[in-house]
């Protein structure tokens, strides 16, 4: 009995042992150190090789990828599947790339990725069937309050602040109804409420004005950003009444004008001297463009010089014009009646153009003007629906631009 007694004991030490070891073992799986997976572009690449690149002058798309042993039958196929997506041809010198490759002898490209700007890319995958699409990185937005007093010129001023020279572009846009900046006079002061942006850290550059307080004369002017309509925005002044006329001030949220109304131009791609009867807003490519004021279709198509536009009859004094859309908004066609900033097309370089931006063209009377130079009527103001609410964000906005800045 002592026997199998003691056998018994044995048995259960050897158990609880091999249970302490097991226990140990579970316990190290349990506190082991975690490894976050990489990312690159929405691409898990733990499994790759990431290669940074910068696209060399003269170099082509097609020299990259072959270089990333892709061959010229794979080569071909991503162009014709970038067809309305991406431009191969415009691969611009300095531009950042990835390529995600294989980690065996060959390093072959799985994905190239070619970074048209901060925010957004383009994907060619060759992981399976060869698949071209776009992506947009995310964007943090903080938002910061700053101001100035006038010595000499409001964009001397904006740099001295060390702020971005955006922010004298978007006053001089927002008051451009309103305030003669060419009048502009020392003691003048200005206090902004705006965006700024930021990609993985970096800064990028602001993105709206807010509200805005202009000091002009000893008058204070104020501005501030209120969406009456779900496709865009405008900016009222304290009692409710529009900063602009009743036609927008810009087609499209733009980037920068690249080119004003100019009766003598150099076009950009024929080289020819001739005038230029527009004002061109570059934009992203696929950003919506808007009717600056309501009005019926008349002509929506394409042709060799304008590419995708649309024209609007708003009356019997006024008719715009906008050109180089990537593409026309489904359902807009001639005789379709179209509210002020409703969405008729979307942003691109078809036609006579170096870049994506709309071209638009204003007509008075039957001839092509300056907009800008243009005594239009005044818009609608803040619509009674709206008015509490309005008023509840503009007072926001007033306490945001009272506080003294710490």
């Amino acid at each position: 009995m002592k026997k199998w007694t003691g056998i018994i004991l044995m048995a259960v030490a050897l158990i609880f042992i091999l249970s302490n070891i097991n226990n140990k073992e579970s316990s190290e799986e349990v506190y082991q150190e975690a490894i976050e997976p990489k990312y690159e572009y929405g691409i898990l690449v733990d499994s790759f090789n990431v290669i940074k690149g910068k696209v060399q002058k003269g170099q082509t798309l097609g020299e990259i990828l072959y270089a990333n042993h892709i061959d010229h039958p794979q080569i071909a196929e991503v162009v014709e599947k970038s067809k309305r997506i991406f431009d191969v041809r415009r691969v611009n010198t300095g531009k950042d790339y990835t390529i995600i490759c294989s980690k065996d002898s060959n390093e072959r490209a799985c994905y190239f990725i070619y970074q048209e700007d901060p925010m957004n890319y383009v994907v060619m995958d060759f992981i399976n069937e060869i698949d071209v699409y776009r992506g947009k990185k995310e964007v943090i937005t903080k938002v910061n309050v700053a101001s100035g007093k006038i010595n000499s010129s409001l964009w001397l001023t904006i740099e001295e602040q060390k702020l971005s020279p955006k922010i004298a572009a978007e006053l001089s846009t927002i008051y451009a109804w309103t305030i003669d900046f060419f009048k502009i006079q020392k003691g003048d002061g200005f206090k902004v409420y705006y965006e700024n942006k930021y990609i993985e850290g970096e800064y990028i550059g602001i993105g709206r004005i807010l509200a805005s307080e202009f000091n002009h004369n000893n008058q204070k002017f104020y501005a501030f950003y209120y969406k009456e309509n779900e496709n865009y925005g405008e900016y009222f002044d304290e009692n409710g009444k529009t900063l602009r006329k009743a036609f927008l001030k810009a087609p499209v949220d733009y980037k920068r004008i690249s080119s004003k109304y100019n009766r003598r131009r150099k076009h950009p791609v024929t080289g020819r001297w001739k005038g230029h009867f527009g004002t061109d807003y570059a934009a992203d490519r696929g950003t919506p463009i808007w009717s600056t004021a309501n009005g019926t279709i008349v002509a929506a198509s394409y042709t060799k010089n304008n590419g995708n536009y649309v024209k609007v009859r708003h009356n019997g004094t006024y008719t715009t014009q906008y050109l180089h859309m990537s593409k026309i908004k489904p359902g807009i066609k001639k005789g379709v009646y179209v509210k002020q900033g409703d969405i008729i097309g979307y942003v691109g370089s078809t036609g006579l153009a170096t870049g994506p931006h709309v071209c638009y063209r204003f007509w008075k009377n039957g001839r092509q003007v300056d907009p800008y130079k243009q005594k239009l009527p005044p818009g609608d103001p803040i619509k009674s629906e709206n008015k509490e609410d309005y008023e509840e964000v503009k007072d926001s906005l007033i306490q945001i631009l009272l506080r003294k800045k710490e």
